[in-house]
């Protein structure tokens, strides 16, 4: 049975993630209808840089904190969480600093050369600026998580959401409707502005909160060196993941115009899956995502007790949970396909994709929810070692198969690449849950010591 402070936390998270999703669709159909297909493909490009770059700066400290904080709860050191997050924000600090300052040395020949368009050099150097408050939040963000406080990190999120769509929307008032480049950057700098805002009520929350909750100091138990233990290998293989990830999506109109495209229908094609088909199917994850964030914590503590009933029945409780879930949401998908894709995108073609990548929602879901059980097992290395290993056969079979069959093949590649990070994944939280009857400090296929215990 779940626990009643995650169901209650859940609730909170989804009510925000659900409002903030809400504004989210309502904002990217705005943005569609703004930039046209082509300049919300122009759009997506400049995110997949700007996502590498964020893989960058944030190089696990979200996880991290939340594993490392809930280590120090569930052993009942909370003198020691000032010591843990002090060490948390400081290699947040370090690397978003970091992203921050290649992004922008790196501007132009990011845009010139790998993306393959001058019109999205300006976008690029004014997200460089983004790249610390990114880093920081996502550590606080993992404190608040850990300790159950959710509600407060939700809070300021939806704060900068709005504050980012107000922007946005102001500052395309002064870019021509035809200037794309213009565009684009008024859409960056709107939600850079909002970051900025972010990192700053974040850290205001996150004072005033440590201040009533945890005003006791004590140095922990080798902190530095669990951290790194914890965020360096989750790091690296972010790196590897995030930059076989970006390298599809750039390859995507490249492949199109090889398959005989032109360069707008192909950006517009892209543009179409990427900005308008893939929010929607995510829109109503809010929940699964709640939960897959908010287990880690609760598994993480059942663990360092050695609680393995707990385990077993917590995962197996959300994963059945996501099936069912999932299921249904593929369903209302499918039957409202036309409906939706005429009110938000006003657009036949994205109604089509919509109809055809319905299907894949349990897939995307169910691994979700897999993915968070994981983590909270101590198996984020191993998890991403599967999506590395996704990502990479992913690229493989992209650059064979796109130039040949177009759309229909990156449609394929798809569902191909949902289905097999799942199995394996399934696989391995099977192997985990056995292993937890055993005695849950014996985490699955390795050391005899989950993460907590090795840094005693």
């Amino acid at each position: 049975m779940l626990s009643k402070t995650l169901v209650r936390n859940t609730l909170t998270l989804t009510g925000a993630s659900l409002l903030m999703r809400v504004i989210g669709m309502a904002f990217q159909s705005r943005l569609a209808l703004s930039l046209g297909a082509s300049g919300l493909g122009l759009y997506q490009l400049t995110l997949s840089v700007y996502n590498l770059c964020a893989t960058l700066a944030i190089s696990g400290i979200r996880f991290t904190a939340t594993r490392l904080v809930a280590e120090e709860l569930g052993g009942g050191r909370t003198g020691s969480i000032r010591a843990a997050m002090g060490r948390c924000l400081a290699y947040g600090g370090f690397f978003g600093l970091l992203s921050g300052a290649l992004l922008q040395l790196l501007a132009e020949p990011l845009g010139f050369l790998w993306i393959g368009d001058a019109r999205t050099v300006l976008s690029l150097r004014i997200a460089a600026l983004s790249m610390p408050c990114i880093s920081l939040c996502a550590a606080i963000s993992g404190y608040f998580t850990a300790c159950g406080r959710v509600g407060k990190a939700a809070a300021v999120h939806l704060a900068e959401q709005l504050m980012g769509v107000a922007l946005v929307m102001l500052l395309l008032r002064g870019a021509a409707p035809g200037d794309l480049e213009r565009r684009c950057a008024a859409v960056t700098l709107g939600r850079t502005g909002a970051d900025i805002l972010s990192v700053l009520l974040m850290s205001a929350v996150y004072l005033h909160d440590r201040s009533r909750h945890y005003r006791a100091e004590g140095t922990g138990i080798r902190l530095s060196g669990r951290m790194l233990r914890l965020a360096v290998p989750l790091a690296l293989s972010a790196y590897t993941r995030s930059a076989l990830t970006t390298l599809q999506h750039l390859l995507v109109p490249r492949g199109l115009r090889a398959a005989g495209l032109t360069a707008d229908t192909a950006l517009a094609g892209y543009g179409i899956i990427q900005g308008m088909v893939m929010p929607l199917l995510f829109f109503p994850s809010c929940l699964l995502g709640a939960a897959a964030e908010l287990i880690v914590p609760e598994l993480t503590a059942a663990q360092v007790r050695g609680d393995g009933a707990a385990i077993e029945n917590t995962a197996g409780k959300l994963v059945r949970i996501s099936l069912h879930y999932s299921l249904a949401v593929s369903a209302v998908l499918l039957l409202c396909a036309d409906l939706l894709g005429g009110l938000l995108y006003h657009s036949r073609e994205a109604a089509r994709f919509l109809r055809m990548l319905a299907p894949l929602v349990p897939i995307m879901f169910t691994d979700m929810a897999v993915d968070g059980c994981l983590k909270g097992l101590g198996q984020q290395v191993w998890s991403m070692g599967v999506n590395i290993a996704e990502a990479a056969l992913g690229l493989l079979l992209m650059m064979l198969l796109l130039p040949r069959h177009g759309l229909s093949a990156y449609l394929a590649l798809l569902y191909f690449s949902e289905a097999f990070n799942l199995s394996l994944s399934a696989l391995r939280l099977r192997t985990c849950l056995r292993s937890a009857r055993g005695g849950a400090r014996r985490p699955c296929g390795g050391s005899a010591r989950c993460a907590y215990t090795a840094g005693r």
